[in-house]
């Protein structure tokens, strides 16, 4: 029994490893789609990204639900190796995470500049003066 129960356990802590690197895939994924200016890549990775973050939550959840309660009878030494590189592959997507939140907010406040800086000019064709032939020229005034 405690063996089954210990099997599932780690089973649960292998897929939740790989979701975080699966995980860190996409939001480098969705990074790259942005430096692109790839829309579909972009949503596409949004839509992966939001199964794998309910994955995520669901195996949180059933980890810390069916977490042991008696130290003496837990499987140590591949439980603790798992929860090891989870903790490392958690720290990479924390700081992932961080610079795909920077690159959001600043590519979300050029959008906004450009939005403001094209809607607050209103474009006015105006006539060359001089001896020479009339010229039409686009001019923007604020």
């Amino acid at each position: 029994m405690i063996a089954a129960v210990a099997q599932d356990r780690n089973s649960k802590l292998a897929e939740y490893l790989e979701l975080l690197h699966a995980m860190a895939y996409e939001i480098d994924r969705s990074m790259h789609a942005i430096a692109q200016n790839s829309l579909p890549t972009l949503e596409d990775s949004i839509a992966i990204q939001q199964v794998l973050a309910d994955r995520l939550r669901e195996l949180a959840n059933d980890l810390s639900d069916a977490a042991p309660k008696d130290p003496a009878t837990s499987p140590r030494q591949q439980d603790e190796e798992l929860v090891s590189q989870i903790r490392g592959a958690a720290d990479k997507l924390q700081s992932l995470n961080r610079r795909y939140s920077a690159l959001l907010r600043l590519s979300s406040r050029s959008v906004a500049l450009m939005v403001s800086l094209l809607n607050s000019y209103k474009g006015q064709i105006q006539e060359g003066s001089g001896p020479r032939l009339k010229q039409q020229t686009w001019s923007c005034r604020a």
